[in-house]
This record gives C-alpha cells, structure tokens and sequence, in this order.
C-alpha cells in the first residue's frame, strides 16, 4: 500500500534572502524549491555548473516566479569558500537563512581536499565552518537562521581526533561519521557563541533520517562506479513505504529546522517514524556524540586553526 503524502507548511518568506548548499540534486533541489515556492530570494552554490544549470531549470519550471540564481563553489576548496564569501560581501545583502546541506559520503578509497583534508571531513565540515565564517557579516545582518544537516551517522562513531585526516587507517564510515560529529557540534556551538556574543544569529540542526538519495549512488568523482548495495536496499524498502523515509520525506526535517516558526535555536529535528528513520519530522534527543560542550569548544577552535578563519570573541 502507497504511503500516505507527508508536508509541511513553509510559512512566506518574501524579502528574504537563503543560501542553500548541495542544492543542484536529491533532498537539497527538493528543499531548495520549498524555499523558492514560499517567495526567497535562493542562491544556490555548486561545483558543478552543468548540473546547477540542471536545478535552475527544474526550480522554474516548478515555480515559475522562482528568484534563484547560482553561484560557484566547491567546499572542498577553501579557496573556492573564500572567493563566494568575498563575492556575497560585495553584494552586501543580508542573508537571512542558510541551510549547510552539501556532503558527500563513504569515498571507498581515501580522498582529499585541494588543501590536503580528508574528504569527508573537509568537505562536509571544513567547508561548511570556512563558508559560516566568511559570511558572518551577513548573517548577522540579516540575524539568519543556520540549519546544519547532521546524519543518523552521527549517532556512532566518533571524532578521530588522534588522526583527523585517517592518514593511518583509513575506514570511510567512520570518516563520515566524524564529519557529521563535528559538523553538528559546531552547529550547536554556533548558537551557544552568538548568544554569548550578541551575533544575533541562531543555529540548529537537522538529519534527514535514511532515504534513498544520491549520497550512496554510483558516483564516479568519488571513485564510486556503480550504485552501493545499501542503496538498492533503501530503493526498495522506500517504494514499498518499509521502515525509512522518501526523498520528499527527507526533506522536511532540515526545512521544519530552517522555516518553522516552532523551531528552536541549538534544536535538532528530524523524521519522528520508527527509529527515526523516516516518517514527518519533529525534535529528536540530541544525540551522546553532540551533547559535549567541551568537545563542541575543542571542535571549533581546531576547525579555526586548520581552515584559517576565525570568528570574533573566539
């Protein structure tokens, strides 16, 4: 039996102006047409300018009234953080919502950044600090909301701290995991400072639970040539409305988390089915792995030094 549709309300968001990463396919295209529909203004970030072009097209012809524009970049270059953040400042709008959703997941062969990181991490966390810090004149103009898109992947593992890189040995879950890891501990940290130093910026968190993505499709840039087993399981599973969520149903925790007017600074949100693994989305427990604020401390001044950025009072 089909499952029943799951939806949300996404209240107007005339006059404001989203910025939304890993936006040119799967759960991010899908939460950045939400976002165009309620009336943002959406720049949509990519590396990849033929599938950007893509999204652009798929975005009007669902809202044809869509205010969307791209922009380019790659989040595993820090320099390539650096040139968008120096473009959005000299546009100098306020930016009112951003939405850290780019990842990539379980390269099968260690990879790196052009600046030397691990993937995973420096892509799915690195970036992510570099582009908050770089736009942070704007963000705090426009008093933004920060949604950072953790994974149920961060409910194991943990941050690898004697070999952040996996240099020694690399294992590509437990990489994936510590980027998520870190990256919600510094979407939380990210609250705790803005309230301790007046930023005006608040900052949660989402996960979007299992859904049959592109993250552990065939994807050959990540030396990943055909689709994973854990995938073809996911498709299936999802078709027959078993245990996890759909794409669409992916998509409305880190959209609640983003728009609701509900929503809480330093929350986490996600899908409310069986363990968590899809179903509407609501506030989920914090995870063990986020809850230390030493740890989340540690994380953000580490990010700091190997990013080479740094946020005021820090």
């Amino acid at each position: 039996m089909p499952r029943e549709p799951l939806d949300l309300t996404v209240p107007d968001l005339s006059g404001k102006r989203a910025v939304i990463t890993g936006a040119s396919d799967g759960i991010g295209l899908g939460i950045a047409t939400r976002i165009a529909a309620a009336g943002a203004e959406l720049l949509l970030p990519v590396r990849n300018p033929r599938k950007g072009e893509a999204a652009l097209a798929t975005i009007r012809r669902a809202v044809p009234e869509a205010d969307v524009s791209l922009r380019e970049l790659d989040l595993s270059s820090l320099a390539s953080v650096e040139a968008l953040g120096k473009t959005l400042r000299e546009e100098g709008q306020p930016i009112h919502l951003l939405i850290n959703n780019a990842g990539v997941m379980t390269p099968p062969e260690r990879q790196t950044t052009a600046d030397g990181f691990e993937l995973q991490f420096g892509t799915n966390h690195l970036g992510h600090v570099a582009l908050a810090a770089h736009l942070l004149p704007l963000l705090r103009s426009g008093r933004a909301r920060v949604t950072s898109q953790v994974s149920i992947a961060a409910d194991q593992g943990a941050i690898n701290w004697d070999d952040l890189n996996w240099e020694r040995s690399y294992d590509g879950r437990k990489a994936y995991s510590q980027s998520k890891i870190a990256l919600g501990l510094f979407g939380l940290e990210l609250d705790r400072r803005s309230r301790a130093h007046g930023w005006g910026i608040t900052s949660n968190l989402s996960h979007p639970g299992v859904a049959p993505t592109n993250l552990l499709a065939a994807r050959p840039e990540v030396g990943r040539a055909k689709d994973t087993m854990g995938v073809r399981v996911i498709r299936a599973l999802s078709a027959r409305g078993v245990l996890v969520g759909t794409v669409r149903s992916a998509q409305l925790p880190a959209l609640y988390a983003a728009t609701s007017p509900e929503a809480q600074p330093g929350a986490f949100y996600g899908p409310r089915g069986f363990r968590n693994l899809g179903g509407p989305p609501g506030a989920q427990k914090l995870y063990s792995r986020l809850r230390g604020t030493e740890e989340a401390g540690r994380v953000w001044r580490v990010s700091e030094e190997l990013t080479g950025v740094s946020f005021p009072g820090s």
